[in-house]
């Protein structure tokens, strides 16, 4: 009866559920990961009612590794764990999206609300009655933090949570008590959609902000434009596109903002990341006298050790919640609208355009006359073999730094994790990744560059892949083992020792057939040569793996570079 009455007051009764799902539905998503628990199994019996499909994967870490590269491409994603142990595998996950701007919608399956006032004994608990410890855990990661356990506050949370997820590009967390899954709330706020759109600056503030920034840009000699990664992330490439296209302005990236802009553009002038830039890009960056720099994210692997050779009175930050001219501050402020109007309002005609520099792949250049394949010559010669609209995933280790060589294609979409750099990280979001574009309808190319230490520890979400029939080529770089940590402490420690797999065989162990999976093991330049000018390897019509043989001495020289100056600065620390 007390049901009954609850619900009489509803004008569209819908299950909580289904309320969810849609609205996941709605903002994009249209595949969601995790893995079934007991606490989340009902839950999951929605996901077809609403349209979405239901990936699974091998362990929770992998799925939440999955669910950061699917938000890359497809803009959000979602993630189902279970109570406790399920969303503690997934944690590390959900903080490397965290800390990358990455909106991932994370939500928990957990005991009933009964069994939490009862202070029920339960498993996947700590025995301690407190059915709150993980989700309080969860806090620090999240953007938003909801406990689904008043069907009256129900919607508002789920709209609110899925609002802050999008416009803070972070992830959210939502705890979904077994009793909730089924219980009515009002449907009829599913007809109108949740509104994703920012929150517009104050017009006077925006106008005298972006005033000042003109000032200064018409009266610099020498400026340039700086990409990062929270200009992916808080998604203003369009306007940054429009800024570079009307300025004409040499414009930069940073490894993080890596694919962010048209590497064919005519003003395209490379990867500056201070002293780990090629040295042609490093001077015409530092000879610049006024830096628009957009969305920055100045970690150590992202500047080289915070070797920017660039002053704050010298540089203009746009961000999300912010703008900075020199060193003055302008909070609340957003990025958006300031570069919108900095668009319609700068004058060509006063701005000083120096020349931008020639960026190509310098495979010829880096070839030496043995047959091994080098790290110098490898990266230039893989940028000849992308193509427009690839999608390149690269791993912690020397994939990540690597790839700062390559030219990208027109349209090619960058997925690395340089601040968080959890290893292991790409094999999963390479698949989320796959996924989420062939969920957009997009016929793209989906190459993954990984380690063989790395690939040891997340290995398995190959087997999604095969599940899946996702297009995506595994190009495992086999060099014995932890080259980035050899670098940094113990080139020839046991600890960075791994044990020699068959590494080719590992998609057949998981689930593979010779049907479905090409299968290469590449040891000199010319072996490479041919596969990469192969017709049918470029085509990539299902999954690909190729184990490529790098001395285990051998690293690019941006990540030497790095850990070299990392060491440096540990010293002065110790000191």
């Amino acid at each position: 009866m007390s049901k009954n009455i609850r619900e009489e007051g509803l004008e569209k009764p819908v299950d909580v559920a289904e309320y969810l799902f849609r609205r996941l539905y709605e903002i994009g998503v249209r595949s969601v990961h995790g893995l079934p628990g007991d606490y989340n199994l009902v839950a999951l019996d929605y996901l077809p009612k609403a349209g979405l499909r239901w990936v699974g994967s091998v362990n929770e870490l992998n799925a939440a590794y999955a669910a950061d590269g699917y938000a890359r491409i497809k803009t959000i994603s979602a993630l189902v764990t279970t109570f406790g142990v399920g969303e503690l595998s997934a944690i590390n996950g959900i903080a490397g999206a965290y800390a990358e701007h990455v909106p991932v919608v994370h939500i928990v399956g957990c005991p009933s609300t009964v069994s939490q006032r009862s202070g029920m004994l339960l498993h996947h608990t700590l025995g301690n009655g407190d059915f709150n410890v993980f989700a309080n855990m969860s806090t620090q990661i999240s953007c938003d933090t909801a406990r689904l356990n008043k069907p009256s506050e129900i919607p508002f949370q789920i709209d609110n949570a899925l609002r802050e997820c999008w416009i803070r590009s972070r992830p959210v967390y939502l705890m979904l008590p077994t009793d909730m899954v089924k219980r009515k709330v009002e449907g009829k706020r599913l007809e109108t959609p949740i509104d994703l759109s920012e929150p517009p600056n104050d017009g006077e503030r925006e106008d005298y902000v972006v005033d000042v920034m003109l000032r200064a840009l018409h009266a610099a000699s020498n400026p340039i434009i700086l990409v990062d990664a929270c200009a992916v992330r808080h998604r203003v490439l369009p306007e940054v596109h429009d800024l570079v296209e009307k300025t004409r302005l040499p414009v930069f990236v940073t490894p993080m903002g890596k694919g962010a802009i048209n590497e064919g553009h005519a003003t395209y002038s490379g990867v500056y990341a201070g002293t780990g830039s090629h040295p042609d890009v490093a001077a015409r960056f530092e000879a610049s006298d006024l830096v628009l720099s957009i969305g920055a994210l100045k970690g150590d692997f992202n500047t080289t050790g915070f070797t920017y050779r660039t002053s704050q009175l010298n540089t203009i930050d746009f961000h999300s919640d912010h703008c900075k001219v020199r060193y003055s501050e302008y909070p609340g402020v957003a990025m958006r609208g300031v570069l919108r109007k900095l668009v319609e309002r700068v004058e060509v005609a006063r701005l000083a355009r120096r020349p931008s520099i020639h960026v190509a792949n310098e495979a010829q250049k880096r070839r030496d006359p043995s047959p091994t394949v080098t790290q110098a010559w490898f990266w230039p010669r893989i940028g000849e073999f992308l193509r427009e609209n690839d999608i390149v995933a690269t791993e912690t280790g020397t994939s990540n730094f690597g790839i700062w060589e390559t030219k990208f294609p027109r349209g090619v979409t960058g997925v690395t994790q340089i601040l968080w750099g959890s290893i292991g990280w790409s094999v999963g979001a390479a698949q989320g990744a796959a996924l989420a574009a062939r969920d957009a309808g997009e016929d793209r190319r989906t190459i993954l560059f990984v380690g063989d230490g790395s690939f040891q520890l997340s290995c398995q979400e190959v087997t999604t892949m095969v599940r899946h029939k996702l297009k995506v080529t595994i190009f495992l770089i086999y060099n014995e083992g932890f080259t980035i940590e050899r670098y940094i402490h113990g080139m020839d420690a046991e600890y960075n020792d791994i044990v020699r797999w068959k590494y080719v065989d590992v998609p057949t162990v998981f689930g593979g057939t010779d049907e479905t999976v090409r299968k290469f093991v590449i040891k000199t330049k010319d072996e490479l040569d041919a596969l990469l000018s192969d017709k049918q390897f470029n085509e990539a019509s299902g999954l690909q793996f190729v184990e490529v043989w790098i001395p285990k001495e051998d690293a690019p020289r941006a990540l030497k570079l790095t850990v070299e100056i990392g060491a440096k600065n540990n010293a002065k620390m110790e000191d």
